[in-house]
């Protein structure tokens, strides 16, 4: 463009001073001089112009020259072109970047994940369970035959699962069968004894001739051919336990325990051992925990084993009362 204006002001230069040449030589303007001067100017620009002959290719027809208008037409053609060009590349460059955020955000969106919820195993170490009472004191025996003193001190029958034959008071007139006698008692328990000649309680005070004032054939203040205050055989009053002659309570049907919410939250597992007496109609009492693991279990422990249902265990085909232990487990799979 520097080069193409510094041929256009050496061709102006040149025409001017041919016109004043021509002025200097008549003191009149002739007429028609102004549009002389004109068509001299186009003329020189049509001839030094450097983009004649692209201009002529463009518009597509030879041009011995190219006048003002024409030119000025093919410069805004060229101006217009150039700016549709570069709309369109505009266009593409701003449709391919929205494109490419588009993606990369979507990628992100697709990669982006919820945190899992992770659960934690807990151990605790549980204390060790507490020492179950002694039980050969109170296996839920009892007897006594009508004396009316209480059981002398004395040494205790033979210890069996059957009586045959009941302990009695010295005769006064000496027996022609001799059967020694007996009372019940599982054969699991052992009961102290001393070396007395008459028969009666080892650990009683009274001295003398006597077997209790209870009722039945054994030997105490209670009912049946036991030992002591309580009912049946066996001794010691309360209930009885399981084991020899005294089978086993069966369950029919049971609750499942329900977890407290505490022990829910903190995910806990764990065994509550429960206490309870199964009566001769199947159905569980005196129901109490012995080893609890907290966070509220046990007493949901024990409030589902209150509503057990048990066939009542038996001794010699008899239903009867027991005690036994339940444990009650409790676990979050």
């Amino acid at each position: 463009m520097i080069e193409s204006n510094e041929v256009l002001d050496n061709g102006f230069e040149a025409m001017l001073q041919g016109v004043l040449a021509e002025r200097s030589a008549a003191q009149k303007q002739p007429a028609g001089l102004e549009q002389r001067l004109l068509a001299k100017m186009r003329l020189a620009a049509e001839e030094t112009h450097p983009c004649r002959d692209e201009a002529a290719a463009w518009m597509g027809h030879p041009a011995p020259g190219l006048v003002g208008a024409p030119m000025f037409g093919f410069a805004e053609s060229v101006a217009t072109k150039r700016s549709r060009a570069s709309m369109w590349t505009a266009f593409a460059v701003h449709g391919f970047a929205l494109l490419l955020v588009l993606t990369v955000v979507g990628r992100g969106a697709v990669q982006v994940l919820r945190p899992k919820k992770t659960s934690e195993a807990i151990s605790l170490t549980l204390p060790p369970p507490p020492a179950v009472l002694p039980r050969a004191e109170r296996t839920g025996g009892g007897g006594g035959q009508h004396n009316l003193a209480p059981v002398a001190q004395g040494h205790l029958p033979k210890l069996a699962q059957l009586q045959l034959m009941p302990p009695k008071a010295p005769p006064t007139e000496a027996a022609k069968i001799t059967i020694e006698p007996t009372v019940v008692l599982q054969k699991d328990l052992k009961m102290a004894d001393n070396s007395l000649p008459n028969l009666g309680l080892p650990d009683s005070s009274l001295h003398g001739v006597s077997l209790g004032n209870g009722a039945g054939t054994g030997i105490g203040s209670g009912h049946g051919a036991g030992i002591g205050p309580g009912a049946g055989g066996n001794t010691g009053g309360g209930v009885m336990h399981i084991g020899g002659s005294v089978k086993a309570p069966v369950v029919i049907s049971s609750v499942e325990p329900e977890f407290s919410e505490e022990a829910r939250k903190a995910k806990f597992s764990g065994n509550v051992q429960v206490y309870l007496v199964v009566d001769q109609h199947g159905n569980p009492t005196h129901v109490r925990v012995v080893r609890g693991v907290g966070m509220g279990l046990d007493e949901k422990a024990a409030e589902a084993v209150k509503q057990y249902k048990f066939k009542p265990a038996t001794q010699n085909g008899k239903p009867v009362e027991v005690d036994m232990y339940v444990d009650v487990g409790f676990q979050i799979f």
